[in-house]
């Protein structure tokens, strides 16, 4: 009886966060975009504009739900569903404190990247469920954009997996603070095993991996249909994109999941590069700052605090860079991002040969 309580209280609390994650997200990028563009954002509704999101979401909790005629019902009312579902189900696997997850799996990086790209068919059954022109575009556009930008995500975990010989995420964040049981080498020769902090984390285990976390970065923006690589939703050609003829608790459904897929590639970013829920503090001589700041409270608050700064970053480029046309957006992933991911990839297998054996 009590496996089944957690089994159903686990899911309300991630579901919760998610929801309040994009109340808060929704608000502060409306707040940065306002700050890039020399303006107040939101203002009148609440102090500060603050209620804001919240007058939007009940707004479209009390909109009907409308279905065109000639929409094809079935996969014009589920698209929403598969599209929220597949990222939400990500976050079953990933680490939010040491011995702090949802599931455990051995194979938890392969989960979630097969989980995500169910996304794709979701955003598909919503173009062509909608029996609109403008719609199917903006499907088609999405779905050739993330299949080809997975490629070099791939690439880019393939690297650290070479490096950790595991694709478990909570063992993966094990080995990037003084938890590791393994000796930890600040890029490869000074040992760091004790002082832990920021030292510790893979992008300075192994120096190309920082490289190989922007690949990453950027690639993660593309499969979010972030700008500048939003030319699936280009209010400007396409309207609304995939989701067009979509409002109310529908468009509800696909709001969130962009905002959910920002947090959940942000968070497996900081579990793969960033030390996932470790201390960025190091231990300096009798001040054990790494040893204070980690345990449960303290590994939930680094990682949300790792991921929220990263999604900050994702909403700053995109008020900050103008929009890839689709040639362009092509040409980077094909021409640069895969090329680069594959010579970072060959450098992770003769680092773990020379340097981590």
């Amino acid at each position: 009886m009590y496996e089944l309580f957690i089994h159903i209280l686990i899911p309300i609390a991630i579901f919760s966060f998610i929801a309040l994650f994009t109340l808060f997200a929704v608000y502060a990028e409306r707040k940065i975009a306002g700050f890039v563009q020399d303006r107040l954002g939101p203002m009148e509704t609440g102090k500060y504009g603050s209620l804001q999101t919240i007058a939007d979401i009940l707004k479209l909790l009390q909109k009907e739900f409308i279905t065109p005629t000639v929409a094809d019902k079935i996969l014009f009312a589920a698209a929403p569903v598969v599209i929220f579902s597949a990222v939400f189900i990500g976050f079953a696997v990933m680490p939010w404190a040491p011995d702090f997850l949802p599931a455990n799996l051995n194979t938890g990086l392969f989960f979630i990247m097969a989980v995500i790209s169910i996304d794709a068919i979701g955003i598909l059954m919503a173009g062509w469920g909608s029996n609109n022109k403008f719609s199917l575009l903006g499907s088609i556009r999405a779905i050739a954009q993330m299949v080809s930008y997975e490629i070099p995500i791939g690439l880019s975990l393939i690297s650290v997996v070479m490096l950790t010989q595991t694709m478990n995420l909570n063992e993966i964040v094990f080995q990037q603070g003084v938890l590791a049981s393994d000796p930890i080498f600040f890029f490869g020769f000074w040992d760091v095993t004790q002082i832990g902090g920021l030292f510790s984390w893979y992008i300075f285990q192994a120096p190309h991996l920082i490289i190989v976390y922007i690949i990453f970065f950027v690639a993660t923006l593309a499969e979010c249909n972030r700008a500048p690589f939003d030319i699936p939703e280009a209010e400007s050609e396409l309207i609304g994109g995939f989701h067009t003829e979509y409002g109310g608790i529908r468009f509800a459904f696909i709001f969130l999941a962009e905002y959910a897929m920002m947090f959940l590639v942000s968070m497996l970013g900081v579990i793969l590069f960033l030390g996932g829920w470790n201390t960025p503090l190091p231990n300096i001589g009798s001040f054990a700052l790494a040893d204070w700041t980690t345990g449960l409270y303290w590994g939930i608050f680094w990682t949300i605090s790792k991921a929220l700064f990263i999604v900050g970053v994702q909403m700053w480029i995109r008020w900050t860079l103008p929009r890839f046309r689709a040639d362009q957006l092509m040409n980077l992933c094909w021409k640069v991002l895969i090329p680069i991911a594959f010579v970072c990839m060959a450098i992770s297998g003769v680092w773990r040969i020379i340097v981590m054996v």
